[in-house]
């Protein structure tokens, strides 16, 4: 599944009706092919949201939700544990990992895999 979040506002991408098909788009739905079915049970799901500027795929973990977010130009992958309201310095992300873009689909999904069953956020 897909979401879009624009102006605060979070639709549903259905089908191929709607969908980017930017860059991100395509490498965020590349990686979630080779999740395993742990990551998928942790309901995960791409979101592309303008607001933020990011395109990831998001995990509803036991902790609250978890974002890895694509690179954007040169930029490294990121893993991100979005709070539910701000701490008391104001943050609401916590970058938890980041790692560099020499990595192929599979391989990020299994970095991402192996650290969220490792630090105890997937069931």
């Amino acid at each position: 599944m897909e979401i879009k979040i624009s102006d605060g506002i979070v639709r549903r991408v259905r089908g191929g009706s709607g969908a980017p098909m930017n860059a991100l788009a395509i490498q965020a739905r590349t990686v979630a092919n080779f999740l395993p079915l742990a990551c998928q049970r942790a309901g995960a799901v791409i979101v592309h949201n303008s607001d933020a500027r990011y395109t990831g795929i998001r995990f509803d973990t036991k902790v609250g939700p978890v974002v890895l977010e694509m690179p954007s130009g040169d930029g490294p992958y990121r893993l991100v544990h979005e709070l539910p309201e701000p701490d008391e310095m104001g943050r609401t992300e916590v970058e938890m990992r980041r790692f560099p873009q020499i990595y192929k689909p599979r391989g990020v999904a299994h970095i991402t895999a192996e650290f969220l069953s490792s630090r105890g956020f997937l069931n």
